[in-house]
């Protein structure tokens, strides 16, 4: 397994974005790399660059005035962390609009825009936002496919040396996630309300989420594990999915679902240390489905991401919609896998173009005239080639 994974892809999206906007920010979960993709991009740019962690007491109090500290400064200026300070919006906006071609920003935060939700509105059409996730499958070599679900795509995760190395990393990211990360943002929940509500989210992986069954859980309100939501969504822990409704003559379930987006940290909320504990676990489907869906969700941000259901009983893992074109995708952890009346329903429902069932492995072959099986390894492969 190598040490490092190089990210072109995202190197390359920032240099794009600096071509259009003067401030470019690099948003994504704790721990994903961020940090260490713009040392990068600054190691390969030859411009003159300043480099500022809002960790760094020192780094802090310089920025105390940030006007004097910033305002003399040429070239690029990276902001690391900067949801610490959401005050310096303002001044990042006089700044570039001042003096435009002497200096740009890279800013990068741990949460998303909704969150630092001054970015938005003090920045607009000055600021470009880049998503950075944990590693995906087409960056990790295929062969690891196993070793990337179960371990998840946090870089220290992924490569660390053994399982119980990774095992720990992942239980620590969590504790200091709840017990630092989440204060730091100005949210004031005790560390042990949150990781109930997070492992409770984990049994419901890939489940459309009964926020009064949860909230009865743990004592509390709908609103109250709606914000609790609101917050792991925003901090990329958690992909919640809507469904897709339209108007057709089925009563259809307007409840979303829910997903722990890395299966790393999935399966260390649900006591999974290795792969034959995994391969056992009732969740072994539902944690296959969520990492089949993240990572076609990660190759596909610019459409429409859904699932639907029926109170009858049918139902499509993932609809991806661009206009009047419809895919869909179910995901099946199985060798041998069956079309089922609910596809049927789907693909007549929805007027789909296609439907991808995904399964483990490189396999691939047409099981009906508008169903096609495919290996996630495969299906990721040959979609990265035509993007």
């Amino acid at each position: 397994m190598p040490e490092t994974i190089k990210r072109n892809t995202y190197m390359k999206a920032i240099s794009d974005e600096f071509q259009i906007h003067p401030i470019v920010a690099i948003l994504g979960p704790r721990q994903c790399g961020k940090t260490s993709l713009a040392k990068h991009f600054l190691k390969s740019n030859n411009k003159q660059f300043h480099f500022f962690d809002l960790e760094n007491p020192r780094d802090l109090a310089k920025l105390e005035d940030p006007m004097l500290a910033l305002e003399h400064l040429e070239g690029i200026i990276v902001i690391d962390e900067i949801q610490r300070r959401e005050e310096l919006f303002p001044i990042l906006r006089v700044l570039v609009d001042q003096e435009k071609e002497k200096r740009q920003f890279l800013i990068l935060g741990s949460a998303s825009r909704d969150l630092i939700n001054q970015s938005s509105e003090t920045l607009a059409g000055r600021i470009g936002y880049l998503e950075l996730t944990p590693f995906t499958l087409n960056e990790v070599d295929s062969k690891n496919q196993r070793t990337h679900w179960i371990r998840g795509g946090f870089p220290l995760s992924y490569l660390s040396k053994n399982e119980i190395n990774s095992i720990r990393w992942r239980e620590s990211f969590v504790s200091t996630f709840l017990e630092r990360d989440i204060p730091n943002l100005g949210i004031n929940i005790p560390a042990k309300t949150l990781r109930r509500f997070w492992t409770m989210l984990a049994h419901y992986h890939g489940q459309i989420v009964n926020f009064s069954q949860i909230a009865n859980s743990i004592q509390s309100s709908d609103t109250t594990v709606r914000r609790y939501l609101d917050i792991l969504e925003g901090t990329y822990m958690v992909r919640v999915l809507q469904p897709w409704h339209g108007n057709l003559k089925k009563r259809q379930v307007k409840s979303p679902k829910i997903y722990i987006r890395d299966t790393g940290l999935l399966h260390v909320l649900l006591g999974i240390k290795n792969e034959g504990e995994l391969l056992g676990h009732p969740k072994c489907g539902a944690s296959f489905e969520g990492y089949c869906l993240e990572e076609i969700a990660r190759l596909f941000p610019d459409k429409q991401q859904y699932f639907w259901a029926t109170h009858a009983g049918a139902e499509l893992d993932l609809l991806l919609e661009n206009g009047p074109e419809k895919i869909g995708f179910e995901f099946k952890f199985s060798s041998s896998p069956k079309i089922t009346k609910s596809m049927k329903s789907a693909i007549k429902s929805l007027e789909l173009k296609s439907l991808k069932l995904i399964i483990p492995g490189k396999e691939e072959f047409p099981s009906s005239k508008q169903v096609t099986v495919t290996g996630i390894e495969t299906f990721l492969k040959q979609s990265y080639a035509t993007k």
